[in-house]
């Protein structure tokens, strides 16, 4: 079976439908019909890491134990996320649903505010008998949620800087905020008081933030990645002969961009690169673009206008820096699951919550709906995979995560879930898949719907029923995004199909027979 009719997908019980009749020519089905025990899942989420990794083709980047890994599993190297930004992504993800269905588009809702019977993935895990456990970020900060972990989520305790000047500045600033009266961080608006869950909070009250990004002279353990990588390899040791979802989030890259200095010796100059296109696209709406506030909140950058080539690159350095401090975490995840002996019944998944601007358009950070932001690293490594090493161009989204986890460890897909399995293509990563996926922004002045398929990235901006602007990019001749052809009489009825396209919705998308 190449795939399942769009009729099919639809009817009866929707993905689990799919996962039968998919594992049923799939060799890792027979894996988990021998094994002596349920299939463990290590699920690796790294905060604004864009696919700009060794396994994605790119040179000069130091990332060997991410390259490690999806040498042993699956690269999809067009994955995307449903919004580019914490809190929308990573709810979107970890329940399955898309970003309108769970009504979430910001960093102060949490899911169980709209659908409080929504069963996330973790929790399905839970219910069928796995200890679920977490470390660090996986859902956005502040917005846990407890009926995902049988053990109480832990958060690392290590600095953001280890400069003690900046630690005294930052300190100090606080204490003079406390002093006129302001609150520093978010007020809590609603909780469930039976499960402790934050519902809803305010927006954060007097930011203080420090530098943009710090050298320091630390071990790993000196930062809170580390302590991280740490925790989470001893919980391995602990739950060993358990089935298990251990969740790992590492906050870098995140800002600022804080690793040790062994990291940044890594890269020299001639390793480093300004972006190709530091403008706007042509003919672009406004409405596409950001102000890249979050990069503005920090120390030395400037309220308004460009960065600066210096700042720029010294920027970009940082951020590589800590891509491999990251990597280097990681890698001690997966030795250690090597070590334990359990690598050849875990699987691993890795995905980055969504991409991050250096540069590109003239922009900073992610929220928008370009290529550049939408577009995550996703790598799924599973024991018996008949690709392993394989790099799939399929369109995919994170919404898929949720049934291939539940397919490869055999478990049931739940109704009413709105990704598909990936199973298939870890084993056929060249079969015919989805024709778009879905990612969406919101503005004051309405929501943005954009719509990757094959050739084409297509936006609507909506607000209410009425299009505000539209976006067409053809990835055949620009790939960067930088002009916009939409309003082109040579590209109407190509509009004019791939709206109607996106108004059909994701449903229509998938795979036919």
């Amino acid at each position: 079976m190449e795939s399942l009719s769009r009729r099919q997908f639809l009817s009866g019980g929707l993905l689990a439908s799919a996962s039968v009749g998919f594992m049923g020519c799939s060799g890792l089905s027979q894996i988990m019909k021998e094994g002596s025990r349920p299939m463990n899942v290590l699920f690796i989420a790294v905060d604004d890491l864009r696919p700009e990794l060794g396994c994605y083709g790119v040179s000069g980047i130091k990332t060997p134990n991410i390259d490690a890994l999806a040498a042993r599993g699956t690269s999809f190297t067009r994955a995307y996320c449903q919004q580019a930004v914490c809190n929308p992504s990573r709810a979107s993800l970890l329940t399955g649903l898309r970003p309108d269905t769970i009504q979430v588009h910001d960093l102060e809702t949490h899911f169980r505010f709209h659908c409080p019977k929504a069963v996330t993935l973790p929790q399905h895990f839970m219910q069928h008998g796995y200890h679920t456990q977490s470390f660090s970020k996986i859902y956005h900060g502040g917005l846990d949620d407890p009926l995902s972990w049988l053990v109480s989520h832990t958060v690392s305790p290590g600095p953001v800087y280890t400069d003690p000047e900046t630690q005294n500045r930052l300190a100090q600033k606080r204490q003079e905020s406390r002093k006129k009266g302001r609150r520093i961080g978010r007020k809590i608006l609603q909780k469930d008081e039976a499960t402790g869950t934050v519902l809803k909070t305010s927006r954060k009250f007097d930011r203080i933030k420090g530098p943009s990004w710090e050298c320091g002279n630390v071990s790993d353990e000196g930062y809170r990645d580390g302590l991280t990588a740490k925790r989470a390899t001893a919980a391995l040791r602990e739950i060993k002969d358990k089935p298990f979802f251990l969740a790992v989030g590492f906050i870098r890259p995140h800002l600022p961009f804080t690793a040790p200095k062994r990291y940044f010796d890594l890269y020299s100059k001639k390793d480093l690169n300004l972006a190709d296109n530091p403008y706007p696209p042509k003919d672009c709406p406004d409405l596409a673009l950001t102000r890249w506030a979050e990069l503005r909140k920090y120390e030395n950058i400037p309220s308004k206008g460009p960065l600066g080539e210096e700042k720029a690159l010294k920027l970009i350095h940082a951020y590589y820096a800590c891509v491999s401090y990251i990597d280097a975490q990681i890698g001690k995840l997966l030795d250690e699951l090597d070590r334990l002996g359990l690598r050849h019944n875990t699987v691993v998944v890795l995905w980055g919550d969504h991409g991050w601007q250096l540069g590109e358009h003239g922009l900073w950070c992610k929220h928008t709906n370009f290529e550049i932001a939408t577009r995550v690293p996703m790598i799924i490594s599973a024991p018996g995979q008949s690709s392993p090493g394989s790099r799939c161009d399929a369109l995919v989204e994170f919404v898929d995560i949720y049934p291939t986890l539940a397919d490869l460890c055999g478990l049931p897909i739940p109704n009413g879930l709105e990704g598909l399995s990936l199973v298939p293509l870890l084993n056929g990563p060249n079969r015919l898949w989805k024709s778009a996926a879905f990612s969406q922004y919101p503005r004051k002045g309405g929501m943005g719907y954009s719509m990757r398929t094959d050739r084409f990235r297509y936006t609507e901006w909506r607000k209410e029923k009425k299009i505000l602007a539209r976006e067409l990019y053809d990835h055949q001749t620009d790939e960067d995004e930088n002009t916009n052809l939409a309003n082109l009489p040579q590209y109407k009825t190509t509009v004019e199909a791939l709206s109607k396209k996106l108004g059909q919705g994701w449903q229509a998308a998938l795979p036919m027979r």
